[in-house]
């Protein structure tokens, strides 16, 4: 039971969220979008937000929408986790969604809730950090369009009212070479004490890191480490870890210094795994 009173709209539009946004911002009022809910529901029963509009996007075709062409694949924001990972029409994703949470939450999470949520470690970023994503927003000025890397700086960089409405994946990366490891404290579907997400484009090894930092992270001096195949898999995992302890952080779930020597551990057995074919 959420213990406050406010109101719930359910638009058919785009336009029509955004003008309610509008709306109730005009007013001094807050609104938050709302699609899956899970953490807004969380968050509200606990007292850490109280807004007083809640617009549910889960109407919105665009936001729905699962296609794919000759160019790529295009993700609703609305999508359930369970929708994206149903699909396997991204790998790589089908992966990293699968081990985020439990089947019944995966069911209620959804792609855009998991990208722009409060909770750092945003998984489903990942794959779309390694894949040349671009991902399409609109807000009071508009639809734009800007490369996923760009948008999201550990987290969805939106502006005020704005809303993520759909990611596009190119189609190199629907077929690439890619890798998913997760490694947790306790159970399969805990949160990640170091998860690393990788893709190959051109024989070039791309990463992607959750749970090791406060936030998500991709790293091109981390990945010139572990392209350099003159040195041996641990050489370059030990470097790579060197370079990501200025990111690294502690917390009940592990320190600084054991998820360090998880993630050493963890690129070597993925830098083992693609010189022996086994990844």
């Amino acid at each position: 039971m959420i213990p406050f009173e406010f109101v719930y709209l359910r638009p058919d539009t785009l336009a029509e969220a955004v003008a309610a946004y509008r709306e109730f911002e005009a007013a001094g009022k807050s609104a938050l979008y709302y699609a899956g809910g899970s953490e807004i529901i969380t968050m509200s029963r606990a007292g850490a937000i109280r807004p007083d509009a809640v617009i549910d996007v889960k109407n919105i075709p665009e936001l729905n929408v699962l296609s794919i062409d000759r160019r790529g694949l295009t993700l609703g924001a609305a999508l359930t986790l369970n929708q994206v990972k149903e699909s396997r029409l991204f790998p790589l994703m089908t992966l990293a969604a699968g081990r985020i949470a439990d089947h019944t939450n995966q069911c209620r999470i959804t792609l855009g809730g998991n990208l722009c949520g409060t909770i750092v470690y945003r998984e489903a970023s990942l794959p779309l950090l390694l894949s040349d994503a671009f991902v399409t927003l609109y807000g009071p000025e508009g639809e734009r369009t800007a490369p996923f890397e760009r948008v999201f700086q550990g987290r969805m960089q939106l502006n005020p009212g704005e809303l993520a409405v759909h990611v596009f994946v190119p189609s190199w990366a629907l077929s690439a070479r890619h890798a998913h490891l997760k490694k947790t404290a306790q159970e399969k579907i805990d949160y990640p004490l170091v998860k690393v997400t990788a893709l190959w484009k051109d024989g070039v090894l791309r990463a992607a890191f959750s749970g090791l930092a406060a936030q998500p992270l991709r790293s091109p001096e981390v990945e010139s480490i572990l392209n350099d195949r003159g040195a041996s898999a641990e050489t370059r995992a030990l470097g790579a870890a060197r370079l990501l302890s200025e990111f690294a952080r502690g917390d009940a779930e592990g320190s600084k210094e054991y998820r360090l020597f998880v993630a050493k551990n963890t690129l070597q057995e993925l830098l083992e795994g693609w010189e022996n074919g086994a990844l």
